[in-house]
Order: structure tokens, then sequence, then C-alpha cells
């Protein structure tokens, strides 16, 4: 059959038509037909995670949340047994209840120490005039045998007194001595009571910080996740006892290649939507892109190997949607996040925000 010329144009115009709807429809899907200017990736909704765990060993005595719990920051989660910690406690109580008595006992000997002092420095003083009387009686004792007044008797006798006063004086000065050592021996035990005072308050702040740490809270608003252990079960040190998921940094993770990685700037706007939710766009903004390729090829020295060097980029939902939403947010999500590389670019009609209401 011949087809004349009006009818062939009409078919033309016709499948030109139907390819231009075509076209407009691909352009509407998320996964194809993107405007320049705007860059997409595959990627899965994630979250920061957060290990809720033990800082000293001891054994749960009760865990106050369940999985899939939502927590605010500062809400008790668990607590750990604590009956040892009290006793220790107690115990370092008892040795500052000690170490004060022992300061009080100590500064009593430090005012003994100085009155024996006082007393020996006196009694060198009277050993000091009885030397001097004896030294002026030798000496005119000597004198008067000169003269033929005295006997030599009497001499001796002066001479073995005024020896005697001077021993008395070294003794006594000995005395002094001794005290000054007993004092500074005296003061030395007040500080040793006092410094044994500061370290038992010490080790009783120490215990109540591990006791007031034995109250687990949650750092941050989120939600839990898992349970690692359970009440009863003793942990060590830095044991796992819950794991929280901080729904106030959700973003989605997805790789550009180098030439679109490139241009991707820190706080550039962005969109997510979810395959679980497609009929909803939401807001992200760029947080992170990585200076290191992710998949690196074995040789990068012609330009078509470079591009086939693989970036990571974060891309951040909105916090205040995340406020809005978080009884609904849910990590491991798969989805696909777009990207303005260039300012300038404009969102295409399938890509304008249209958050859940």
């Amino acid at each position: 059959m011949k087809i004349d010329s009006k009818s062939r144009w009409k078919w033309i115009v016709g499948v030109l038509a139907a390819i231009v709807a075509a076209y407009v429809l691909w352009s509407a899907l998320p996964s194809g037909g993107l405007p320049a200017g705007i860059a997409s990736g595959n990627g899965r909704i994630e979250a920061v995670e957060i290990d809720v765990a033990t800082k000293t060993a001891g054994r749960i005595k009760e865990i106050l949340v369940d999985e899939g719990d939502f927590v605010e920051a500062g809400q008790v989660l668990a607590r750990m047994d604590t009956d040892q910690l009290e006793a220790q406690r107690r115990q370092a109580e008892a040795q500052l209840r000690r170490a004060k008595i022992s300061i009080d006992t100590a500064e009593s000997l430090v005012t003994q120490r100085e009155a024996e002092r006082k007393a020996n420095v006196a009694q060198v003083e009277q050993r000091r005039a009885q030397l001097d009387n004896a030294e002026r009686k030798l000496a005119r004792s000597e004198y008067l045998v000169k003269k033929n007044t005295v006997s030599q008797q009497v001499l001796d006798d002066d001479r073995a007194s005024e020896q005697a006063a001077r021993a008395a004086m070294a003794a006594a000065e000995a005395q002094v001595a001794a005290s000054d050592a007993a004092i500074g021996s005296a003061k030395a035990a007040v500080i040793d009571a006092k410094a044994a005072v500061d370290a038992a308050q010490a080790t009783i702040e120490s215990i109540t910080t591990d006791i007031n740490d034995s109250i687990l809270r949650s750092p941050r608003p989120g939600r839990v996740q898992y349970r690692v252990a359970q009440p009863g079960e003793v942990l060590s040190a830095g044991g796992r006892v819950l794991n929280l998921v901080d729904l106030g940094d959700v973003h989605m993770t997805f790789f550009l290649p180098t030439e679109q990685a490139g241009r991707v700037a820190l706080g550039s706007d962005s969109r997510i939507v979810l395959d679980a939710v497609p009929q909803y766009v939401l807001p992200a903004k760029i947080t992170y892109v990585s200076d290191v390729a992710q998949f690196t090829p074995k040789t990068v020295e012609t330009e078509e190997e470079r591009q086939k060097l693989m970036f990571r980029i974060k891309a951040q939902i909105s916090p205040e949607l995340l406020k809005k939403y978080i009884k609904y947010v849910k990590t491991g999500l798969p989805g696909r996040a777009y990207v303005k590389l260039s300012p300038d670019a404009t969102w295409p009609a399938n890509l304008q925000l249209n958050p859940p209401q």
C-alpha cells in the first residue's frame, strides 16, 4: 500500500512525540535523566552507633531499657552492682577519720615538744649562770692561792665545780638540740597525717566516681539497638552492655567517580530518596567527602583508569526533620542520594523537596 507524503509526516511527528514523551518519563525517574550539574549514587541510611559499656569490672544489677526503646540524653539505662565499691568507700572513710585523728595527735605532740624545748632553753640559761659563777669562783681561788690566802684544796674544789658546771651547760645545750630535732619530727608527723587525710579523701572521691559510673546513662538521644549483655552477667572493664543508635546524626553514604567527586563541596545541597518511600524527597547536606579513593584499580597511569576511582561521600539528613520524625527513622534502608555539582544547578521537578507531612 502506498503512503502519501501527508500521512508519512503524520507518522514521523507521532514517532517524535512518542520519543519526547518517553524521554520526559525517563528523566522523571530518580535513577536517570539527571540534568547537568546533578550527580547521584546508591547508598543506605546509616547513623552513629554508641556502645554503652562499663568503666570497671562488675556484675550487671539491672537493665532498664529494651531493644527499640527511644532514650534521652542522661537517661539511666542500666545499673551495676556496687556492694563491693560501697564497702571500699566505707573503709576509706574510716581511714579518713583515723587520719584526721592522727593530725590532732601529731599537732599535740608538736606542742609538747615545743614546751620541752622551752624548758631545756631555760635550763641552758640556768646552767650558763652556774658556769659563770663557777668560773668567777675559780678565778678568785687561783688568785688567792698565789697569796697563800686559801689552800690548794679549795682551788681544786673550785676547779672541779667549774668543770662540772661546764659539762652541765653542754648537756643542757644538747637537750635543746634534741628538742629541736623532736619538734622537726613532730611537724613531719603532722605533714604525714595531713597527707594521709588527702590520700583518704582522694580514695573516697575515686570510689564515689566509680559508684556514679556504675549507673550507665545515655550520652545522647537515640534508640536502643542491641542488648549485648543481660542482668547478672559479670563483665570486665569496658564490657559492652547496650548498643545505641544516635538518631541526631543520620546520613546516607554513597560513592561517586573521580570526575564528579572532585566537584562536590562540603555543605552542598543534597537530596535523598528511599526505596521504601519513593514518593518523599528528603533534604540533606554534604558533610564529608573522602580524600582517599575507596575502589582503586591496579594502575592509574591512564585517564580511563583514573575515572574508575570512587570516593565516599556522606549526605546528612536535616536534624530538624529527624527531630520531627524520629520515631520513623530506621537505619539500613536503601535508597539513592543526589548532590549538586554546581551551585547554579537546578533540581528537576522529581527532586523538589517533598518530606513527609
